[in-house]
């Protein structure tokens, strides 16, 4: 199996580097398990794509759980993408398919009818740096959409002048206007947040949106920008989660808020490193899915102030080899709640629900995440004691970039040039 790293700033001729691309492999060989020894192995954003020419796939089984308990499905293809990165539902008050809001990474935003496969490109879409895991990303609507018509986005910007080779990630609202037209297009756009500072290199910006339940916080992963050591450095939002009010402000019962400082007054959690999934549970939870290094991705409850250790502990290695400290033997850090040797490659996370469709009632209150190395989805149940468990893994045969559980359906986005959009249908 070849493997083929994304694209990074960084000379290949690097040793370590090289090291990488040798452990991106091995990764991409074997299936990955939920473990929590130290048996560790390798985290990538490794990119491998195949796409079918056929539109009806079926998942295959890869637990130990029976046919019987696990739910089945096929998966019907509905339109496909260049390079797909994230995707969201527009609000649905009748019974027709849903719309969709999906985002390549190189720049492009659609709205994809789900009935007919029809996709509508929106104008006015700021310019993205693109490259490594750097472009466009996140998209979500505002909890007053069906009123205000706004949208939240995320995006890569390059810095100006003698900054043109550091990026940082950057968050926007905008108006999307003429929605039922040939013609929409994004207006009146509001920056909100951004990374600081912009560094080199293009990974780990992570730049996930969510809003909470009741509509008044906005929820924002920044990624520690493979530098690690800023997890922990409170004059920098990177490695951090970040809430603020829907407007960019920030909330004065954040835990380190500051009047001397800013940029820590953001913070809702610290010691992050690639969070690329955030949901809250149906009791109001807050719930993250983490890129490890070289083993050791995580599944964590995501709770005011506290430090999840990164990158001082770690389920897993660095990709050199050397050895990172457990969370177990620093108890003042937060620990995850699932830890997966080898890795699954965590890249999106959706919680499931009934609405006016109900496909998968065995699947109520768990969480769906979309895994890239794995080539699965993994659904996880939680229980009223914030334990986590992995239930069910599904062969997906593809790297999966996001996964969307709405209204009691199912889509999942492909990653890669061709990658499908998927519904999945029960059996």
């Amino acid at each position: 199996m070849t493997a083929h790293i994304e694209r990074i700033n960084i000379p290949l001729t690097s040793p370590l580097i090289i090291a990488a691309l040798l452990f991106s492999t091995a990764a991409c060989s074997n299936p990955s398990a939920v473990s929590t020894s130290n048996n560790k192995s390798t985290a990538t954003e490794s990119k491998e794509v195949s796409a079918s020419d056929s539109d009806t796939q079926t998942a295959t089984q890869t637990t130990t759980q029976t046919k019987t308990s696990k739910p089945a499905f096929t998966t019907k293809a509905i339109a496909t993408f260049d390079e797909p990165w994230a995707m969201t539902a527009l609000p649905n008050t009748g019974s027709q398919a849903p719309k969709l809001l999906v985002t390549q990474k190189t720049g492009e935003l659609f709205i994809v009818d789900t009935a007919t496969g029809n996709k509508t490109k929106i104008e006015g879409v700021p310019t993205v740096a693109y490259g490594g895991q750097g472009g466009l990303g996140d998209i979500i609507v505002a909890p007053d959409f069906a009123t205000s018509n706004t949208v939240y986005l995320s995006y890569v910007e390059a810095g100006a002048g003698v900054d043109s080779n550091r990026f940082g990630a950057k968050v926007i609202k905008a108006t999307l206007s003429g929605l039922e037209t040939t013609t929409p297009t994004l207006q009146d756009i509001t920056p909100i947040w951004e990374q600081s500072p912009k560094v080199t290199g293009q990974g780990h910006y992570s730049h996930r949106l969510l809003f909470s339940p009741d509509g008044q916080y906005l929820y924002i992963s920044s990624g520690e920008r493979q530098k690690k050591e800023p997890a922990q450095n409170m004059s920098m939002n990177l490695g951090k989660i970040i809430r603020l009010y829907a407007d960019g402000s920030v909330p004065k019962d954040n835990p380190f808020v500051n009047d001397s400082n800013d940029i820590a007054s953001q913070f809702w959690t610290m010691g992050n490193r690639n969070v690329l999934g955030i949901r809250f549970d149906e009791s109001g939870r807050l719930w993250a899915n983490e890129m490890g290094p070289k083993g050791g991705d995580e599944f964590n409850l995501i709770k005011k102030g506290k430090n999840y250790g990164w990158p001082i502990v770690s389920n897993g290695r660095n990709y050199s080899g050397t050895p990172i400290p457990d969370h177990d033997t620093r108890p003042d850090f937060e620990m995850p709640k699932i830890t997966w040797t080898p890795v699954i490659s965590p890249s999106s996370l959706s919680l499931y629900t009934a609405g006016s469709h109900n496909d998968f009632p065995a699947l109520q209150g768990d969480f769906l995440i979309s895994g890239l190395s794995s080539k699965a989805l993994i659904v996880v149940s939680i229980d009223e004691d914030d334990s986590a468990t992995e239930r069910y893994r599904y062969d997906m045969g593809e790297r999966v970039r996001s996964v969307l559980a709405v209204d009691g359906q199912v889509w999942a986005l492909e990653d890669g040039d061709g990658g499908r959009l998927l519904r999945l249908l029960p059996k």
